[in-house]
């Protein structure tokens, strides 16, 4: 069993203060099982814009390439102009391999991604796909409702 945490504030008061245990969690370095860390990626990331409107899909096309020349070790996809697999609207997708990457580059694009929504997804088992884009997903902005039945057509095609 292990010891009671202890109730010890830091100096503002307000935070508790933790026992040091003289490592870091090993999520600093590697994603926590059952993410992949394979070919791809342990995390997408996935960044809409509506193809109908020419500001957006100006603005996302320069984030996009500004996407590029600043993180240049990053997979990055081609810009879609239209709906494509699960996505209802436009976008283009980034892979995220390691915890550094991911650290780097979500506060990065929290800052820089402007009106755009954001989707950003685990990768673990193709058997896991729906449940990664719903129940395991965060997203930046507005929720963009995905056409989830692409995953049980992807299931019955198997």
């Amino acid at each position: 069993m292990l010891p009671a945490l202890p109730n010890d504030r830091n100096e503002d008061g307000k935070s508790f203060r933790n026992p040091p245990t003289g490592v870091l969690s090993g999520a600093y370095d590697r994603f926590p099982d059952p993410l992949t860390d394979g070919r791809r990626g342990g995390f997408d990331v996935h960044i809409y814009h509506y193809q109908n409107n020419p500001e957006q899909a100006e603005f996302a096309r320069a984030l996009w390439e500004r996407i590029r020349r600043e993180f240049p070790e990053l997979r990055i996809y081609e810009f879609f102009d239209r709906p494509v697999g699960p996505h209802p609207i436009a976008m283009f997708e980034v892979n995220l391999f390691t915890p550094q990457q991911f650290g780097a580059f979500i506060p990065w694009l929290v800052i820089n991604r402007g009106p755009l929504s954001v989707l950003i997804h685990p990768n673990t088992t193709d058997e896991e796909e729906e449940r990664n884009h719903t129940q395991r997903a965060t997203w930046m902005g507005e929720r963009i409702p995905l056409d989830l039945r692409v995953f049980k057509l992807m299931r019955h095609n198997k």
